[in-house]
């Protein structure tokens, strides 16, 4: 089987990295924000301008990609899932990753190395914004994922394991499969392989 599988808010907890460091930084350059957890991350978020996201990010992409926890047991479980014969595609569209300049190569290695130094196996890693396109391309057969839209737009095609936010928590659909923590990942996606 092919295993699909996102990084930031996946492997990560993006979310709270961002309502941490995000209330932090606004708070210290005194803008005005409202947090909405309930909306998946964007300058929409906070309320503040997309400049200001932007301006955001810039600051902290680093610390975010160099030393940001990887979730409790997703390492154990991708390693459980990758010794059944499944083969792992990590699928991500990290900042910076998927742009046009002189920082991509760079932030495409920095990924590379924070999935070496938590033990994540997996046998390629695509970065791009359409993951509708690279499931299909790839024969994806389970996608494991966060973004609504990414969600939505995959479930049309194979099933998705959602995992769990307050900004995807209203998605529901026979191929929509909801998961909270990295060991019902393991016990959700082990059906497929019967």
């Amino acid at each position: 089987m092919n295993i699909g599988i996102d990084i930031d808010g996946v492997l990560t907890d993006e979310l709270n990295f961002i309502i941490n460091y995000a209330t932090k930084y606004f708070k210290n350059k005194d803008i005005k924000y409202r947090l909405h957890k309930d909306i998946y991350d964007s300058e929409k978020t906070f309320e503040v301008t997309e400049e200001q996201w932007k301006e955001f990010w810039k600051e902290n992409i680093l610390e975010y990609s160099k030393n940001i926890s990887i979730r409790p047991f997703a390492a154990e479980v991708i390693s459980k899932l990758k010794k059944q014969n499944n083969k792992i595609i990590i699928i991500t569209a990290r900042y910076y990753t998927t742009y046009e300049n002189e920082n991509r190569d760079l932030m495409q290695n920095i990924v590379k190395e924070w999935l070496d130094k938590n033990n994540v196996l997996y046998d390629d890693i695509i970065f791009t914004e359409n993951k509708v396109e690279a499931c299909k391309r790839l024969k994806i057969d389970v996608m494991i994922e966060d973004k609504p839209e990414n969600i939505l737009a995959i479930s049309k095609q194979i099933s998705v394991i959602c995992y769990d936010h307050p900004y995807n928590e209203m998605l529901s659909d026979k191929n929509i499969i909801r998961c909270y923590n990295w060991n019902e990942i393991y016990e959700k996606a082990s059906k497929f392989l019967k």
